[in-house]
């Protein structure tokens, strides 16, 4: 299954919205601002190079990479590629058993790296 995308469909922000005045029982309009509110906060921390660990789900990273020379692929000319910020994310080892249907009891979320 290595490489293979076994999703069958796409969680959007209306669905997370949705989830979320089905399970708490706000008002559409609050289960929406709560997860803007949630997402808000999320961006605020990368944006300013905090990293951000939800426990039990992973860890999101801004990293830096520095300018490097690579290769346009059609012509072979090389490019110079501009230094950026980059979002990794990495998942807990929770997640990653949930994902592989393993037993996570017993399982700890030390992914402090």
């Amino acid at each position: 299954m290595s490489g293979q995308n076994v999703s069958k469909s796409t969680m959007t922000k209306a669905d997370i919205v949705e989830k979320v005045y089905q399970k708490i029982g706000f008002s559409k309009k609050e289960a929406s601002e709560l997860v803007e509110m949630v997402f808000n906060t999320l961006k605020d921390q990368l944006h300013s190079g905090e990293k951000v660990k939800i426990s039990g789900f992973g860890n999101f990273l801004v990293r830096g990479k520095n300018q490097r020379i690579g290769r346009n692929p059609q012509t072979g000319e090389q490019i110079m590629i501009s230094a950026r910020r980059v979002l990794t994310f990495r998942p807990s080892q929770v997640l990653k058993a949930l994902l592989n249907g393993e037993d996570i009891t017993g399982l700890k979320d030390d992914d402090d790296e």
